[in-house]
């Protein structure tokens, strides 16, 4: 009995001893710092209403969660890639004392004192602001997730990061520019042109958009003129559209 209950011991310890040796080291082979998602954002003004917002589209549950901020007569703000939500809030409170935003996304990065440089590292984020001038600025870390990049346009800036290249920002920029109609309608053109161009390397999950204008809103005091968002869909940015169009709402000048 005793000699059996050895030999299976022996068994046991030399089949783990096979299968570790098997398994890559933790030198070898490092496990990702940080859950990697792919997230394409929008923001953007219209002169004519003074309405600010964006759009966001990622291969996340919920990306309305965080990554976009706004305050009617202020500007707008999208956090994303190896988010730092403070950057949110940090960058409307620069926007409200005037600061330009250009100077906004390179102290708020630059205060970043990267708390947890090895899981969460200021190395990998990315955002962008815009004022209520239409005046725009982003900024991508050179280790956010690639393909990362930004480009800046009329009266907006789109990012994003785990993209099928370049283009998908360049399309978004595009279809905000060229797309007529409400700004909600503009917003939307963005995600959709630059998932034409290939969008997320790693597929899609949830959106969301935001605008604001002072009084702005379907209530009395109510800044927000729309709050979307799909939280989980095989086609969200398709859902995203639906969401607009049932909205109703309508461009209305100054």
């Amino acid at each position: 009995m005793l000699a059996r209950l050895l030999t299976v011991v022996f068994a046991v310890a030399f089949t783990r001893a096979l299968v570790s040796a098997a398994e890559p080291t933790a030198e070898a082979s490092p496990a990702a710092p940080w859950d990697r998602v792919a997230t394409f954002s929008i923001l953007g003004y219209d002169p004519d209403t003074g309405e600010i917002g964006g759009a966001v589209q990622s291969r996340v549950f919920c990306v309305g969660n965080g990554v976009l901020w706004a305050e009617a007569g202020v500007g707008a703000v999208a956090t994303q890639a190896v988010v730092d939500i403070g950057y949110g809030p940090k960058a409307l409170a620069l926007l409200r004392e005037g600061m330009a935003p250009a100077e906004i996304v390179k102290k708020v990065w630059e205060d970043d004192p990267d708390p947890k440089p090895r899981d969460w590292s200021k190395q990998g984020r990315q955002f962008a602001v815009i004022n209520a001038k239409g005046e725009a600025a982003a900024f991508t870390a050179e280790k956010a997730p690639i393909w990362a990049g930004h480009k800046v346009g009329k009266n907006c800036t789109a990012q994003g990061n785990i993209l099928a290249g370049e283009e998908v920002v360049n399309k978004m920029v595009d279809g905000f520019e060229n797309a007529d109609g409400h700004l909600s309608r503009r917003l939307l053109a963005a995600p959709e042109g630059g998932q034409e161009a290939g969008g997320d390397k790693r597929g899609m999950q949830s959106a969301a958009m935001i605008i604001v204008k002072k009084d702005g809103g379907p209530w009395l005091h109510n800044d927000t003129v729309l709050h979307l968002q799909v939280d989980d869909n095989e086609e969200p940015i398709k859902e995203l559209r639906r969401l607009v169009e049932k909205s109703g709402v309508r461009k209305r000048t100054r």
